[in-house]
């Protein structure tokens, strides 16, 4: 007897740390099991995950890279035939773009993790695919276009020239049940924390100047890691900075140190959609930015959660004057995110994307 749940199949890379990864399997996790049955693919190896998805089917193909894997993917498609296919993160996108030429009854979704005009100025990364030819095409071949911010949707339609009936906005949902902090008092000296992979869009170096130029003591949770790693660690020694700095490489207790700190430091040229950003102020702890396209406008409230600056100088004169009048209250910053980006939001919004995609289809 056939079913009337919506079959959907989540493809990601791999299940390593990262954004996009802990979205997607959090969404294919907790999608209404009474409208959906829903599966997760994992192009990469099953000894690389990072994270532990429970109650629905994870595949893993077992393949070192993406492209290693297009005719495992194609096999799993064509055997199981799932009415959705959603997938994540550009180079895999590319690949799923070109398989849904082969599958044209079934309705692919791509959600996309960045301001890509932006982005492009600072990553060279979509050179590497073997699919060149067909990555900046790939948005032509989706159903459906999943952006994490107005910024991003934007860019799309006036980039790309996606049509806006093809573009859905979903934010990033709070993964997690982040608990508000209780502790108002700010710690001496006061602590800053970023968390954040080493690459050039995300700007350390210019956090890192900024810190070099303050006049008072503080301690800096630096999380993360990636190519980068060797030249911010000497911009780092330049600065004088070493015996401020905590450098923590990956950990899977992010929310205590969020928790712990006084003030998040974003310094990113580009986002998607920051999920630590949304995660620090879910905890109560605001955020300090640098004005860049993907979403910070959207989460910030100036003066409530945290500030938007526009340059360098700017952070320097915002950390002096906080430093010196901290008056943010935990309970505020928490509710500013807590009230748009809580998980049952979120996941109503794709079930929504899900069903409405499906029905449409079924008209054709």
């Amino acid at each position: 007897m056939k079913s009337n749940k919506i079959n959907i199949t989540f493809v990601l890379p791999n299940l390593m740390a990262g954004g996009a990864e802990r979205v997607m399997s959090f969404i294919a996790e907790n999608i209404d099991s009474t409208k959906f049955n829903s599966t997760l693919v994992i192009v990469g190896h099953s000894k690389d995950a990072s994270y532990e998805v429970k109650n629905i089917p994870v595949i893993f193909l077992e393949k070192p890279r993406v492209s290693k894997g297009v005719y495992s993917l194609f096999k799993y498609i064509k055997k199981n035939k799932p009415d959705i296919v959603i997938s994540a993160i550009a180079h895999l996108n590319t690949v799923t773009a070109l398989l849904s030429i082969a599958f044209p009854k079934i309705i692919f979704i791509a959600r996309e993790v960045n301001v890509l005009s932006v982005l492009s100025e600072y990553e060279n990364q979509r050179n590497t695919t073997p699919y060149g030819f067909l990555a900046n095409r790939r948005f032509n071949y989706f159903d459906k276009i999943v952006c994490q911010s107005n910024d991003m949707l934007d860019d799309f339609h006036k980039n790309f020239d996606i049509k806006k009936n093809k573009l859905v906005l979903i934010n990033n949902p709070i993964t997690h049940g982040f608990k508000v902090k209780e502790r108002t008092k700010v710690n001496t000296p006061i602590n800053f924390i970023t968390v954040a992979r080493f690459d050039q869009e995300k700007g350390h170096h210019r956090i890192l100047e900024a810190l070099s130029k303050v006049s008072f003591d503080f301690h800096y949770t630096l999380i993360g890691q990636g190519g980068l790693y060797e030249e911010i660690f000497k911009l780092i020694d330049e600065y004088n900075l070493k015996n401020k700095i905590t450098h923590i490489p990956y950990t899977n207790k992010v929310s205590k140190y969020l928790e712990i700190s006084d003030l998040y430091l974003q310094g990113s040229y580009t986002e998607g959609f920051p999920n630590a950003v949304i995660e620090s102020c879910m905890v109560g702890t605001p955020i300090l930015a640098i004005d860049a396209p993907g979403g910070i406008n959207e989460i910030i409230y100036p003066n409530v959660n945290g500030k938007i600056v526009s340059n360098v100088d700017e952070f320097v004169e915002a950390l002096e004057s906080i430093n010196s009048s901290y008056n943010f209250n935990p309970i505020d910053v928490s509710a500013t995110v807590n009230t748009r980006y809580n998980s049952e939001t979120i996941i109503a919004k794709y079930e929504d994307l899900f069903v409405k995609s499906y029905e449409e289809k079924s008209k054709l």
